[in-house]
């Protein structure tokens, strides 16, 4: 699986994992809905299961993605300052765009 991460994003993820609520965990994307041939998408943090592939990125995060959803394998977090702070994610081999 394969996830890729913009700059911004690379430091609020950083600055998540830096917290006290953070100890032990690692950045998870998650699909909130899911569209069939596309997914809404959100991070969070979380523990590894049996179910997850921990993914290194170019950023030196890891990133849990459940290796049972499909649409996870190609997401593109990224964050932006305008013209609204916030995350987006993408999977660019889907075609769609979210959140």
């Amino acid at each position: 699986m394969k996830c890729k991460i913009n700059r911004n994003a690379a430091k609020v993820l950083k600055d998540m994992l830096n917290t006290p609520e953070a100890e032990g965990k690692k950045i998870r994307v998650v699909i909130t809905q899911n569209h069939g041939d596309h997914g809404h998408y959100d991070v969070t943090l979380d523990t590894p299961t049996e179910h997850d592939e921990i993914v290194a990125t170019d950023k030196d995060i890891e990133v849990l993605l459940d290796t049972r959803e499909p649409l996870l394998d190609g997401v593109w977090i990224q964050y932006f300052y305008v013209p609204q702070e916030g995350f987006f994610i993408t999977n660019p081999s889907t075609g769609f765009l979210e959140k």
